[in-house]
């Protein structure tokens, strides 16, 4: 078995429970902007400590980083703060099963983002994929039975489609930013560079996020740091979470990562299911279905 697949399997477990912990910071005690960044203030240490530490242990040099690097790196992780922020924004108008589904539109976009970045092709079965996965994605939008009133137009477009649509989008930016990163760096095995590549990017997201907090949200990073029982946790699967992405990234093609890691939604629903008590409607679970069979489509051209 390739190696990167049982390191995308860990990666979307890891990610399922860092967002489940960061959707209890945000519905009890932290705003959008402090929950997202509560992930990067305590993951950019732990990150850089294992980054050095594997380099000194491996016995291997210290990759060079050029300008594309740095390129990669800032715009995957200013991407990357939005999109989660996007996503913690949209826990509070959908359940937790749907609005990671809906955060699920990253898969065919992150194809599309790197065909156009890094000219890296896929299998044309994504087309079929990218119809169906639309048809799921408009159930998943429609509001709650107590909005049904609403004019057609607002019940597709609303906040919780646009929150999980503009996730998606930005999600597959950064994950093809991420991979070309990695690929950028001159010397290495596949975790180093993904370790260094992450390390530059979670030190590029706290000091960019919390310049943003101390500007605009005064007393925000107060409650992150007392909050560090649960943000503490949050860095940490947080850490490594990413760095299988990352590790994954440097061994394939983006979009194939991605649409392994669809076995997030089996993880989210199990999380939600007997976790949360979440229930989720008829529709809610037709939307799904499609996604599914979508993801089946993926993976019967990828793999």
């Amino acid at each position: 078995m390739p190696a990167w697949i049982p390191v995308t399997i860990f990666a979307a477990f890891m990610q399922n429970l860092r967002f489940l912990l960061q959707r209890h910071l945000k519905v009890t005690e932290l705003s959008t902007a402090g929950t997202t960044w509560a992930r990067f203030l305590y993951s950019a240490p732990l990150v850089a400590i294992l980054a050095f530490a594997y380099r000194a242990v491996s016995g291997q040099a210290m990759p060079m980083a050029g300008p594309g690097f740095w390129g990669y790196v800032v715009t995957g992780g200013i991407c990357q703060i939005v999109a989660t922020m996007c996503v913690v924004a949209l826990f509070a108008h959908r359940n937790f099963a749907v609005g990671i589904t809906l955060k699920k539109t990253e898969v065919i976009l992150t194809a599309l983002f790197g065909l156009l970045i890094l000219g890296e092709t896929v299998s044309g079965w994504l087309v079929a994929a990218i119809a169906v996965g639309f048809a799921g994605v408009v159930l998943l939008s429609d509001p709650p039975a107590s909005e049904t009133r609403l004019p057609w137009s607002r019940r597709i477009f609303n906040p919780a489609s646009g929150y999980g649509l503009a996730s998606g989008i930005i999600f597959g930016v950064s994950a093809v930013c991420y991979r070309g990163a990695a690929l950028s760096l001159d010397s290495g095995d596949a975790f180093l560079r993904a370790s260094v590549s992450l390390a530059a990017a979670t030190a590029v997201q706290t000091l960019t996020l919390g310049a943003w907090l101390a500007l605009r949200e005064r007393g925000e990073i107060g409650r992150v740091c007392r909050s560090w029982r649960i943000s503490g946790l949050v860095g940490i699967t947080s850490m490594l979470g990413s760095l299988g992405w990352f590790t994954a990234f440097a061994l394939q093609n983006a979009a194939y990562v991605k649409a392994l890691g669809q076995v997030e939604l089996v993880f989210t629903f199990l999380f939600s299911a007997f976790w949360l008590h979440e229930k989720s409607s008829l529709k809610e679970i037709a939307g799904i279905g499609l996604i599914v069979f979508s993801l089946v489509i993926i993976f019967a051209g990828t793999f």
